[in-house]
């Protein structure tokens, strides 16, 4: 049995999303890979943008491999806005002129103390953390408005509820998604276009394995949690789908903590 057969029994299948444009940011490691495969495998038309080009290229050929509608892998510097909207130009047309869902994921948590932010650094934190999702938004709106539908999810953490130290411009940035989150549902909402959060906690990326797991903070992470086990990227995938699926269709305006009982 193939992984995607295998997850079909296991998880929810979504009808309204076979066949959907998909849009998401920083696609080809870690929650990301775990949203285009999850979507992938509903049947949904994936493009994803990312600058880890091995990666992306080779999660596109997997899921292509497996049957699934192959993915589109754009290289993009999301830093910079008018290659983020060429690229948003591009697979808008190659996703059949639509984009019924946007996702924007891609972040950067380094951590950095107050006394070494510079300027330039806030800058690219910004450049990185929020600045894109609006600009994402702004490309795509005029696809969903002409479909008279959508749905927008943009990724925050609960870095901005605990709160977390040691990355404050970092903590900034997913605080100001919530706000951006909730001016854009009031704005779209005539345009039944719906804009939503999701806040994970501590999720159990390659990435953060590598490079912040201490048995320190994976024993603070056990305290905290509600729930003794560590989360997988799959599961926030799995919220995101019920987010873009017409299942969530009255849903709209909200912030979706996914930490197990860490807030």
């Amino acid at each position: 049995m193939s992984d995607a057969e295998n997850q079909n029994l296991q998880f929810a299948l979504y009808p309204s999303l076979k066949r959907r444009s998909v849009l998401l940011t920083g696609g080809a490691t870690g929650i990301g890979a775990s949203m285009v495969t999850q979507f992938a495998r509903q049947g949904s038309r994936v493009a994803f943008f990312d600058v880890q080009d091995d990666a992306g290229r080779a999660l596109a050929e997997s899921l292509a491999t497996e049957g699934c509608p192959a993915p589109l892998y754009f290289h993009c510097d999301l830093t910079d806005v008018e290659e983020l909207k060429r690229n948003a130009n591009n697979a808008i047309d190659r996703l059949g002129n639509k984009v019924d869902v946007l996702i924007n994921n891609a972040a950067n948590d380094q951590r950095h103390s107050i006394e070494e932010v510079t300027p330039e650094f806030w800058d690219q934190s910004i450049a990185t953390n929020l600045r894109p999702h609006f600009f994402l938004v702004q490309a795509v709106l005029p696809s969903m408005r002409a479909a008279g539908r959508g749905s927008i999810i943009n990724m925050s953490s609960i870095g901005c509820v605990i709160p977390s130290t040691g990355m404050p411009v970092y903590v900034a940035a997913k605080a100001a998604i919530v706000g951006l989150t909730r001016t854009l549902a009031h704005e779209l909402g005539a345009h039944n276009i719906r804009v939503n959060a999701v806040l994970p906690g501590a999720i159990a990326t390659e990435r953060q394995k590598k490079l912040w797991y201490t048995p320190e903070y994976l024993a603070r992470i056990q305290q905290n949690q509600a729930l003794k086990h560590q989360i997988e990227p799959d599961e926030v995938a799995r919220l995101v789908l019920f987010l873009a699926a017409d299942d969530s269709s009255a849903i709209t305006n909200q912030s979706y903590v996914i930490d197990a009982g860490w807030v």
